[in-house]
């Protein structure tokens, strides 16, 4: 039977997603102010429009992971801190399967889990559901640490520097110094999942 909600033509994952937004936009807003930033220097610090960031921190919009990854690089924190929170994570040590912090991009359908309690901490460990043919070679990451990837399912393929390119498939890690540039590629027309722990948390 379906619930009201349902009824309305408003999913339980429609309002799974508008919470992770509106949580996403709160925090946006939360670490610009912060920083003494306004939304129009945010805006020309990171290559994306005034009109967007004000979007998002209003929690509509559609953000995908390259605007997200730039917001989090010019305000110096991890992609995780725009992760939903669903519970209250201090002192936690456990994370249960329903209390992960999650952040899902709906326009590239890329969804990042963390299996850490938060990103407080020197170690952050997350699955990540990478959809077919994804690839961010147009915007790389660079962080300080160590990085090791699992694959859990599907294939990737991971570019190191200028010339290092490696294919894993199911059961592959690669692990590999986080201050090179690097990204990923899903050749493959179906899903890829990995495990993903870095020290320091970056994402």
């Amino acid at each position: 039977m379906k619930g009201a909600s349902e009824e309305a033509g408003v999913t339980v994952e429609d309002a799974i997603e508008a919470e992770a937004l509106a949580h996403a936009g709160a925090m946006l807003r939360k670490l610009r102010r912060e920083r003494g930033l306004t939304v129009e220097s945010l805006a020309a610090a990171a290559g994306i429009s005034a009109g967007s960031i004000s979007q998002l921190e209003r929690g509509i919009g559609n953000p995908s992971f390259s605007t997200l990854f730039k917001l989090a690089y010019n305000l110096e924190v991890p992609l995780g801190a725009f992760l939903n929170d669903p519970a209250d994570a201090t002192g936690r040590k456990v994370v249960r399967k329903h209390e992960r912090r999650r952040l899902e991009l709906t326009g590239e359908a890329l969804t990042y889990e963390l299996l850490t309690p938060d990103v407080q901490g020197d170690l952050q460990v997350l699955i990540a559901k990478i959809p077919p043919q994804f690839d961010n070679a147009g915007q790389p990451f660079r962080h300080p640490g160590e990085e090791c990837l699992h694959v859990l399912s599907g294939r990737i393929e991971v570019f190191i520097g200028a010339d290092e390119r490696y294919e894993l498939a199911e059961g592959d890690s690669i692990t590999y110094d986080s201050n090179h540039p690097h990204w990923y590629r899903n050749p493959a027309d179906e899903w890829a999942e990995l495990i993903g722990a870095v020290t320091p948390p970056s994402y």
